[in-house]
């Protein structure tokens, strides 16, 4: 199940786990990536708190979270290789695995169409 926040954040979840990244939206709009600071595993995120930072080449924008959990995975290799977060923002360019404290809190977020209709 794939969801969206109006931050322009994707979630991914399965189980109770949710893979986040930003959109293709997201990076389109930020140009070539240079830097991104990811959380620390085991760091409590609440919903809408900053969660990590990307810096592109225009200026440096916070990545946020989209629902309440723990960080349980980040993904080195955005770190080390910003530019995949252009190439493949949905895909590869993941940020953060987040374990939910409540998996339902995910039914309040936008689907894919309510995303494009915000886009637009």
């Amino acid at each position: 199940m794939l969801k969206f926040t109006a931050e322009h954040e994707w979630l991914k979840l399965e189980g109770d786990v949710a893979t986040v990244g930003i959109t293709q939206h997201a990076a389109d709009q930020l140009g070539d990536l240079v830097f991104v600071e990811l959380p620390e595993i085991g760091a409590e995120l609440v919903k809408d708190g900053n969660a990590s930072t990307v810096e592109s080449v225009k200026a440096a924008s916070d990545v946020y979270s989209p629902l309440d959990g723990e960080v349980t995975e980040v993904n080195q290799a955005i770190v080390d290789d910003p530019s995949l977060v252009n190439s493949d923002p949905q895909g590869a360019a993941w940020f953060f695995k987040l374990k939910l404290k409540n998996v339902s809190d995910v039914e309040g977020l936008m689907d894919e169409a309510a995303y494009k209709d915000l886009i637009g």
